[in-house]
Formats: C-alpha cells, structure tokens, sequence
C-alpha cells in the first residue's frame, strides 16, 4: 500500500494534541482528563465528608446572623436532611478551588501564551469576586433580610422558624449573590473576546439598570424590598465596575499597538 495512502487512512485515529510545543496524543489526553476528573471528585467528596463531621460548626457559624430566633424541627429527619444539604454545598464551595486549578491544568496546555496570561488573572478574579459575594451575602443581605422580617412581625407573631428552611433560605442566598459578583468576569471575558466593547457596555445603562431590578427580584430567595435593593444595587455598581476595567483594558491595547507601530 502507497505510503501516503496509508498515512490518510491512519489520520482519522491518530488525533493529537500539542502541549507546551510537543505533541499528546488522543489516549494520553483522555488519561489526562481521567486523572483530573479522579482528583477533582475525590477532593470533592472527601470535602463534603470533612463538612459533614464539622456541620455543627458550620450551622453555629450560619446562625449567627439569626441570634435570637429559636429553630424548629418539624419533621422527623429535618435536621439530619438539612446538614448534609449545608454540608454538600460547605464541601462544594472548599473544593472549588482545588477543581478550578485541575481545570486550568488540563485546558492550559493546549492555549496560546496571548490566552495563558489572560485566562490567569480572569480565573483569579473569578474566585475572589465569588468569596467577596459571599462575605457580603452572609454580613450585609442576610442581616438586612432577617432584621427585616423579625421587625415587621415583631408585634403579631413570635419568631420560631423550620431548620430546613432558614438553611435553604441563607444558603441559596449566599450563592446567588456569589454568583452574582460574578458579572465584571463575564464582561471581561466578552471584551476580550471583542463581542462588546466597554463604550456599547456604558451606553446601555437604562436597560441595565431595568435588568439589575429584574435580577435581584430572581436571586433573591425572599420577597422583602430591602433584600431584593441591596442586591440590585450590588448587581449595577458591579456592571458599571466591570465596564471600566473593559474600558481601561481596551485604553491599554490601543496604547501597546501605538507604540507598536512607532
């Protein structure tokens, strides 16, 4: 058989991929991808483990801002049911880290050095908004929504509230609003990627602030105005913020090609 022939028939199973200047091939990288995804699963769940033993302290920790209010359990079971659920997303959220650098790992190889050093400071940028939404769901939201519906019942009932659902309230409120400071990242992103520019961002700011009322009626759990204008608020202030930086990044551009050129 013609050599070249030979060569065509093979190519559709000989699928490579270049990492740092040589070449990986389909089942090293398929290999790659299983150990990442070991190691990725396994500091998972090893963290929901740990959590699940320290849950105690993690519900003293998430009760905080509640001092006062006496919980109940009115099924058989809430209580357990409702520590795996803080215990899976405690597990979640300290392992997260570790995943997003498996991740990196995996995808940096195969990127430019252009993509290397911008996929760096994004991914950063990512984890420390998302920590930063949490201390600020967890100091100033949560707070705001639970002063709120204590002090407008105070007069009428007496605040005991379910196990499970105050949990499910303050946690699904803590990760909206980390998901939330997420925002600059994603227009980072779509400026890098010249889908929109950081002028088109600004112009838009009537539907934006439209929007960032819409959101925070969605991200929030509860129904109370105060909850629902801090984060809307929070949700403009980081669109405008994001805004500038793509402004500054594109400033920056211009200034290298510039030079470039002279």
């Amino acid at each position: 058989m013609d050599i070249k022939k030979e060569k065509n028939l093979l190519l559709p199973y000989t699928l490579t991929i270049r990492q740092n200047d040589a070449e990986m091939s389909l089942s090293d990288h398929l290999e790659e991808l299983r150990q990442r995804a070991f190691w990725s699963v396994a500091t998972l769940i090893s963290s929901i483990l740990f959590s699940v033993c320290s849950v105690k302290s993690i519900v003293k920790v998430l009760q905080e801002p509640a001092l006062g209010i006496k919980f109940l359990q009115f099924s058989p079971g809430e209580y357990f049911f409702a520590s795996i659920k803080v215990a899976t997303y405690t597990g979640l959220l300290v392992s997260s880290p570790f995943i997003i650098y498996q991740i990196i790992l995996f995808i940096l190889p195969g990127m430019t050095k252009t993509e290397r050093k911008n996929i760096l400071p994004i991914i950063l940028g990512a984890i420390t908004l998302f920590l930063s939404g949490l201390s600020f769901g967890y100091f100033i939201l949560v707070p705001a929504a639970l002063n709120f519906f204590i002090n407008y019942g105070a007069e009428v009932v007496e605040p005991f509230w379910s196990f499970d659902q105050y949990f499910e309230f303050i946690l699904i409120l803590l990760f909206s609003t980390g998901l939330a400071f997420q925002l600059p990242v994603i227009q980072v992103m779509l400026g890098l990627l010249r889908i929109i520019s950081g002028d088109t961002m600004l112009s838009i700011w009537r539907y934006v602030i439209l929007g960032s009322t819409i959101i925070g009626a969605i991200l929030t759990p509860s129904v109370d105005p105060v909850t629902q204008i801090l984060m809307s608020s929070i949700v403009l202030l980081l669109y405008f913020l994001g805004a500038g930086i793509v402004i500054l990044i594109e400033k920056s551009k211009k200034n290298i090609d510039y030079n470039k050129n002279f």
